[in-house]
């Protein structure tokens, strides 16, 4: 039988980011995909393509959550775009209920600073209700910073340090992923499971980021962690999937590039 894995996460309707995208990676992964939508995102292209967001209602969610879990198996979830307390109230609750196995956190942070509002409200929830009932993060540069409250990450020494803090906070795997911010010629992303440190490299492919790779990181390992791999297998396959995303990338009328997983071979 199939191994199953579910999403948690938002619906980005062009098709590049959220769950649709964390189903096409399941699937490239040979992993069944089931989905519990969040919220509904969609680029306004009159307004510079910035995100409208509109939420899920929470039950609604978990009763997305439970029929899921009622029709399949499933000990590994990945969690998405959330985007309000409420949400992550929700959330929270459903991953109690359930009990995965794995708990996949793209940690999604909203807040650029510390000042009062909506966003530091949402970050603070996810930080509180949902990071400790993770097994694995993956961190981008900035929610590394966040996450392990160093002033800077500059080198991939600083992002080695920012995921050893994140693990020893949170008792949780680390993926700190380096991407195209920092300097050299190498995408770096670090590995921290308490007890080794690995760092995974590929050459970059271009200087600008791609819609969709934080994703893709994250569905991938979710969907290693399924079919049984070990947290460094699964991170290291997951690395390997994303570098054929961004290298087969999908290029529209926005700005910036989308992944797309099709070329992947194990």
């Amino acid at each position: 039988m199939t191994h199953v894995a579910l999403t948690i996460a938002g619906s980005e309707a062009s098709g590049g980011a959220g769950a649709q995208t964390d189903l096409k990676t399941f699937h490239q992964l040979d992993t069944f995909g089931t989905a519990a939508l969040t919220c509904i995102v969609s680029f306004d292209p009159k307004n510079d393509w910035g995100h409208r967001f509109v939420p899920v209602d929470p039950q609604v969610i978990k009763d997305q959550i439970e029929a899921t879990c009622a029709v399949h198996d499933i000990d590994t979830v990945k969690i998405g775009m959330l985007g309000t307390p409420v949400t992550i109230d929700a959330v929270a609750e459903s991953l109690t209920e359930q009990a995965f196995t794995h708990v996949v956190l793209d940690p999604v942070l909203i807040c650029k600073g510390q000042e009062p509002g909506a966003a530091l409200d949402t970050d603070n929830a996810l930080k509180d209700q949902i990071l400790p009932l993770a097994t694995f993060v993956t961190p981008n540069h900035f929610e590394a910073l966040s996450l392990s409250g160093m002033d800077a990450i500059e080198s991939v020494e600083d992002l080695t340090e920012a995921a050893k803090r994140i693990h020893d906070t949170y008792d949780v795997v680390v993926l700190a992923k380096g991407g195209v911010v920092l300097d050299g010629p190498d995408a770096v992303d670090v590995f921290y499971d308490g007890e080794q440190v690995v760092e995974l490299r590929t050459p970059k492919i271009g200087e600008e980021r791609v819609s969709g790779a934080g994703c893709t990181l994250a569905a991938a390992v979710t969907a290693e962690l399924a079919k049984g791999a070990t947290p460094l297998q699964a991170a290291q396959v997951a690395k390997d999937v994303v570098t054929s995303s961004i290298e087969h990338r999908q290029s529209g009328h926005t700005p910036f590039d989308a992944v797309y997983q099709r070329a992947y071979q194990a």
